[in-house]
């Protein structure tokens, strides 16, 4: 998992090197990292006027505590994420910097889980759920990134239903 999330890391970062011409940035893709939680991986395809679909890919369960109570156990360790959400944007701003955006979707995640049955010994669990986001997108004038704030809830509803989680997070996005 560390090695394809530096491969991802490194061409975002890369990305954000290449020359560009200027053009409507919120009419494409964009790739780059997320800070919070989950952190990890972030893919967005903008498509219509106001619309989009938004991937993290990367860990759950390292902003808010590694060790938490977790059905009759814990968690001990930090998982992996995958989260999506089709998302609704709107420009704040007459020349479109600036965007508000919010979203439903899914979430998928994996961390290791200490049960009493086990002694100590752990267990991958797998958990999935629903989720939503809301935030604000800047995209400062003839530049080829975006920089993004959001927070949002997760609510799972396998293994333990309705445990929730905050989803926070900031970062960075090169548009092409």
């Amino acid at each position: 998992m560390r090695k394809l999330f530096l491969l991802f890391t490194l061409a975002a970062l890369g990305g954000l090197a290449l020359p560009h011409r200027a053009m409507a940035q919120y009419n494409n893709w964009s790739v780059g990292f997320r800070i919070g939680e989950p952190a990890g991986v972030n893919v967005r395809k903008y498509f219509g006027s106001n619309h989009a679909f938004d991937l993290n890919v990367g860990t759950y369960g390292g902003l808010y505590g590694t060790r938490r109570s977790y059905r009759t156990g814990t968690y001990r360790s930090v998982g992996l994420s995958i989260q999506g959400h089709y998302i609704t944007h709107k420009s704040l701003t007459s020349s479109e910097s600036i965007r508000a955006y919010y979203g439903l979707g899914g979430q998928i995640n994996t961390r290791r889980y200490y049960p009493p049955r086990l002694n100590g010994e752990f267990e991958n669990a797998l958990s999935i759920g629903a989720s939503g986001v809301g935030g604000l997108e800047f995209f400062p004038p003839n530049k080829p990134y975006s920089f993004f704030l959001e927070g949002g809830g997760y609510v799972e509803l396998l293994q333990a239903p309705f445990f929730l989680n905050l989803n926070t997070g900031l970062g960075l996005r090169y548009n092409f």
